[in-house]
């Protein structure tokens, strides 16, 4: 308190700890989860060769994902990732659960995978070539003028 105003006094060095602390405790690392994959011990409940895809699913949940092209294996994934500030947000765990299935339905294998099993495989590359072979813009400009018909700038038909 100050001795004359009887007020308290916020110093500057008061008000610069505080906002150091807001400004760490704003910076604090975010977990954020998503999806979900099976425990191993509820990877050991399924008994492979005797377990259907019912019981999977009353035991899992539905899967995240089904194969395609006449493979029906189910596939569980949960991730996380690490928010830290304004930096991009980064996944520091990946967990894949595959449950592969014979023509009679019945369990055949039960795989995992982790982020660190894992490479990036470009699934489909989608790119439309424009035909512009690396031409400016200004390039782009300059090359219209040879093809600007005069007649019709002046409203003439062609003949």
């Amino acid at each position: 308190m100050s001795r004359h105003t009887g007020k308290p006094v916020i110093t500057l060095r008061t008000v610069a700890m505080l906002a150091v602390l807001g400004l760490a405790g704003a910076c604090a690392p975010i977990e954020r989860f998503h999806g979900f994959a099976p425990s191993a011990e509820d990877q050991a409940a399924v008994q492979v060769g005797q377990a259907t895809r019912e019981a999977v699913i009353a035991r899992f949940g539905p899967p995240t994902s089904v194969g395609l092209l006449g493979n029906s294996d189910y596939y569980y994934v949960s991730s996380t990732f690490r928010h830290f500030g304004a930096f991009a947000p980064q996944e520091t765990d990946r967990q894949v659960t595959v449950v592969s299935f014979d023509s009679n339905a019945v369990v055949r294998n039960i795989t995992r995978y982790t982020l660190q099993d894992g490479q990036v495989v470009v699934l489909d590359r989608r790119v439309t070539e424009d035909g512009i072979n690396d031409v400016t813009f200004i390039g782009q400009l300059l090359g219209a003028f040879g093809r600007v018909d005069a007649g019709a700038l002046l409203g003439e038909e062609p003949r």
